[in-house]
């Protein structure tokens, strides 16, 4: 078998040949003795060649290939350490010795003429090979075998670290790579001894190993430095890691002046772990750290701010500063052509505008967008933009946003009215002007997004509310989506005394009740159609016993039936009571102090800061830190037995931690489940139906979407049937972090309005399937109703 990976081996002026004749395999060829006069070969021409490992039977035979020139040489004989190293050099061009002579990798070049030697068309692929003994103990080349520096980093990455079957055999090579006088070499057996340590993971920590890289911080060179922070940082990542303490810390603030812009980044990111004793102490780091806020590299300027934020706890008005000066880098990196540095950047603007609302106001146009920024980082400045809105600049926002509201991405559009709705709460009067001239574009996405603005504007501010009831007719015309349908007719129903034609509106929503797929459209329903009663009883008597006769008579859903059986109950006890507990106050301005974030001080998120819980957000961030860690193996089900006996799901010694996180009654599922089609249909077969369903579906969807759905909560879809099939149909797995397989069939019909589900388990676990179902139904009631 051969292994395969890249090398370069520089060849020039090679050292007069010598007649040799100590073995038969020479047969007097020339031959060269390894020592000073082959490592003064290993110098200047470049050569760059194929790396293979070949077992030979007799031993290991590392080859190299190559495009190069040179005397021909078939053999070097060496013994350094009392160890046999053969190298060969050779080449096409070479004659064999006698008649019948094979040259000693044919195999790998190909067959060979008898006395043949190339012509100057030909091309030559020089070649050298390295061979050890069989024995065990002298299988490895340790990297003092070799003077050439560019070998013995060869020797640490390449052989030592990824040949197979050595692990056990590298450890004295490393060490003395720790020694080496090259820093290359250092750089690379530093690295090598988290490697090592990663292959040995169940072994007990090497102190000896641990005090070396200690006392490696010291070297001269700063890339090892900072590789020896990683190598420990793994190598003690279950005692918490690299210690910091005053003469580690102090030695790294000395020397971050020498470090590359990532060797700092990654340096102040341990230094976090140092806390000074004193204040004067606390004043000297920050001194040394001020310059580094002024860097060209964002990574530094976020950890050095981060790092001061930390530090000055207990001075705000230190923070205060450091903020300002990270001003300049944050709106630069909001500028940047790498968009996720710029969503990053934007993540931390809103951050710090938690705790100083108007840092950045007089920059707003910075925050203006571009037709050709994706749309994630539009949404970001949209949200921006309004906690920068102030007496001086409403107006300019204003035309902004109201320029973003007919975007050719709905999605967008929709954000651009919801922020404007937002800025609506301080400056009123403009922002009811913007949304109602936006119900003139009669755009459905438009008028859906404005009327649920309405809702909540007359909630929360109700001296709008004459303004938004003027708007409101002949927006029915315009909406089918259910939150619209909802927002519309909660409007209607609590102030449709001042909306003349509220109750025939209303009356048209009763007549397509049939039609209606949304119960919570329904539900809306019957409520406002009951208040306007209380109001307008005349016009919506007639209108509301039909509507409680379907409810109560011909209605299959259960919520909207009980809801339906309650009010007229109710209607049974008396108009008093229907008074007393449906008219309950129609705003409540109070709600508004609610709605607006209070300053948070910064220590409250300085440890998130220069981290992904900005962009995630801290919850989020904490379901994606749990469920990442150890790799958990691929799931196998065996061929001979039965699903049912095939075993634990997951590893044995994570069972402790599985447990732990399934106590915590949220469930978890596994992301990048790997489950091929032949273990699913064994399991399916193996497993009986633990629930079955049906979810209302208007139609089947186009398999990518239904793929795209389910992979946000991290459910593969193991096979779907094409677009428009009859019947069609989907099935998919998922495991919790417990490991409970999920199996599911998704089966839709034609002249079916709901899709069955039926729920296969690996485990008994009530619990679970509830709330693996509760997951599934969001996903099928967002994309049911999407035709292909």
């Amino acid at each position: 078998m051969l292994l395969q990976s890249h090398a370069k081996l520089y060849l020039t002026n090679p050292p007069p040949p010598q007649t040799c004749s100590s073995t038969p395999m020479c047969g007097g060829e020339h031959c060269y003795r390894a020592g000073r006069a082959w490592e003064a070969s290993l110098m200047t021409l470049h050569y760059v060649c194929r790396f293979q490992a070949h077992d030979s039977g007799r031993g290991h035979v590392w080859c190299f290939h190559g495009n190069g020139e040179g005397q021909c040489h078939r053999r070097h004989c060496a013994e350094e350490a009392g160890l046999s190293l053969h190298v060969h050099v050779c080449s096409p061009e070479a004659g064999s010795g006698s008649p019948g002579h094979q040259h000693p990798v044919q195999g790998l070049l190909g067959p060979q003429s008898n006395g043949a030697r190339a012509g100057p068309a030909e091309h030559v692929q020089p070649q050298m090979y390295i061979q050890t003994p069989t024995d065990p103990s002298v299988k490895l080349l340790g990297a003092e075998l070799c003077r050439n520096e560019g070998f013995r980093i060869w020797l640490i990455q390449d052989v030592l670290l990824r040949m197979p079957g050595v692990q056990e055999y590298i450890q004295q090579p490393i060490l003395s790579g720790l020694r080496d006088k090259a820093s290359y070499v250092r750089r690379v057996a530093v690295l090598g001894c988290a490697k090592m340590h990663n292959l040995h993971e169940d072994s007990e920590v090497d102190g000896a190993l641990v005090n070396e890289l200690y006392s490696l911080l010291r070297d001269q060179d700063p890339i090892v430095v900072v590789n020896c922070l990683r190598a420990l940082e793994e190598i003690l990542r279950q005692e918490g890691g690299v210690v910091i303490n005053k003469p580690i810390a102090h030695h790294l603030l000395n020397r971050m002046s020498k470090l590359d812009q990532w060797g700092q980044a990654e340096v102040l990111n341990f230094l976090l772990r140092y806390q000074p004793r004193s204040e004067e102490e606390l004043f000297d780091i920050l001194n040394l750290l001020d310059s580094f806020l002024k860097s060209s590299s964002p990574s530094v300027v976020m950890g050095a701010a981060k790092l001061f934020l930390i530090l000055a706890e207990k001075f705000p008005h230190v923070q205060t500063d450091v903020l300002m000066q990270v001003k300049g880098p944050l709106l630069a990196a909001c500028s940047s052509e790498s968009r996720e540095l710029c969503f990053a950047a934007l993540c931390h603007v809103r951050q710090i505008l938690h705790s100083l609302p108007g840092h950045f106001s007089s920059h707003y146009k910075k925050f203006f967008c571009s037709y050709s920024e994706p749309h994630y980082i539009k949404l970001q400045k949209v949200e921006v933009l309004c906690e920068l809105v102030n007496d001086e600049n409403v107006q300019q926002v204003l035309e902004e946003l109201r320029g973003y509201c007919t975007d050719v991405s709905a999605d967008f559009a929709q954000a651009a009215i919801f922020a404007i709705g937002g800025i609506a709460r301080t400056y009123t009067d403009q922002c009811v002007q913007i949304l109602t001239e936006l119900l003139e574009l009669r755009q459905e996405h438009i008028t859906t997004v404005v009327v649920q603005t309405f809702r909540d504007l007359v909630w929360l501010c109700p001296q709008c509310t004459e303004a938004v009831c003027q708007a409101l007719p002949g927006c029915e015309e315009n909406i089918q989506d259910s939150e619209g349908k909802q927002a519309l007719i909660w409007l209607l129903g609590v102030h449709g005394e001042r909306i003349p034609s509220a109750p025939y509106v209303l009356e048209d929503f009763v007549e397509n009740v049939k039609a209606e797929a949304f119960p919570a459209v329904k539900m809306e329903l019957l409520t406002a159609l009951l208040r306007l009663f209380l109001s307008r009883p005349a016009e919506c008597q007639d209108t509301l016993g039909r509507l409680l006769h379907y409810c109560v008579e011909e209605e299959k859903d259960m919520a909207v039936r009980d809801r339906g059986l309650f009010y007229y109950r109710l209607l049974l006890a008396g108009v008093d009571g229907v008074k007393r507990i449906l008219c309950s106050p129609k705003s409540d301005p109070s709600l508004g102090l609610l709605e607006d974030q209070a300053e948070r001080p910064v220590n409250s998120w300085a440890s998130d800061f220069n981290t992904l819980v900005p962009v995630y957000g801290k919850a989020r961030w904490a379901t994606i830190s749990k469920c990442q860690g150890p790799e958990r193996r691929g799931l196998e089900l065996p061929n001979t037995a039965s699903f049912a006996a095939s075993g634990p799901l997951i590893p044995e010694e994570d069972k402790e931690r599985v447990q732990e996180s399934s106590g915590s009654g949220v469930l978890m599922l596994v992301p990048n489940l790997q489950l091929t089609a032949e273990c699913f249909e064994k399991a399916w077969l193996s497993l009986q139906v633990a629930h079955q369903q049906a979810l209302p579906w208007q139609g089947a969807v186009h398999p990518d979407t239904l793929q795209m759905a389910l992979q946000v909560v991290h459910i593969q879809t193991i096979a779907v049937s094409r677009a428009g099939a009859q019947p069609w149909k989907a099935y998919l797995s998922a495991q919790d972090d417990a490991g409970c397989l999920f199996l599911m069939e998704l089966l839709w019909e034609p002249g079916n309005s709901a899709v069955q589900i039926s729920v296969k388990q690996s485990e008994p676990r009530p619990e679970a399937l509830s709330s693996f179902m509760s997951v599934l139904e969001t996903v099928i009631g967002t994309i049911g109703d999407i035709k292909p």
